[in-house]
């Protein structure tokens, strides 16, 4: 059996999940926004346009990046913008700590994305377009910066992995 036509683009599958989430909370803070305002007897026109304008923009903060990757690409999407980056063409991978981890990668073209490494750890098949974007840019011999980096994360990822493999079969 052949396919016809590109392979689909590897995407996060918990993405509609929180997209979902953020809207839900978005939702409820106009409701109850708008029930307090109107028990209150202060509910104008122009107090329904504030609070919803606010619930707008809750919804835009909450709302996580949509992340996409194909062979040679890897897309962030932001409400406001997309970010594209060619994996196969990277010249540095950084990863930085703390509160909230996140990888910083750049291209030769000079585009660069932020990306959490977590959802590269949830969704393997991201792992996958991006693991093979890295070796192809170090077989080019561009990528001079971070290859530690991702060799590190792709432990930690087989790592989790296995062990979830473990717990669902109860070996763990």
């Amino acid at each position: 059996m052949e396919r016809s036509g590109p392979a689909a683009p590897a995407g996060d599958r918990h993405w509609r999940g929180s997209a979902r989430l953020a809207v839900s909370c978005a939702l409820v803070f106009l409701t109850m926004t708008l029930l307090v305002d109107w028990d209150a007897g202060s509910l104008t026109p122009l107090r329904t346009l504030l609070w919803t304008a606010l619930s707008a923009a809750a919804c835009a903060v909450l709302l996580p990046p949509r992340v996409t990757a194909g062979p040679g690409w890897l897309a962030v999407r932001a409400p406001w913008r997309r970010r594209v980056i060619h994996t196969d063409e990277l010249t540095a991978v950084r990863q930085y700590d703390g509160v909230s981890s996140h990888l910083v990668l750049r291209d030769v073209h000079g585009h660069s994305l932020q990306l959490d490494p977590r959802i590269l750890a949830a969704n393997p098949l991201l792992w996958h377009e991006l693991d093979t974007g890295v070796r192809r840019s170090l077989e080019h011999g561009t990528l001079h910066l971070g290859a530690e980096v991702m060799e590190r994360l792709g432990h930690h990822i087989d790592d989790a992995a296995v062990q979830a493999v473990l717990r669902a079969s109860g070996l763990s």
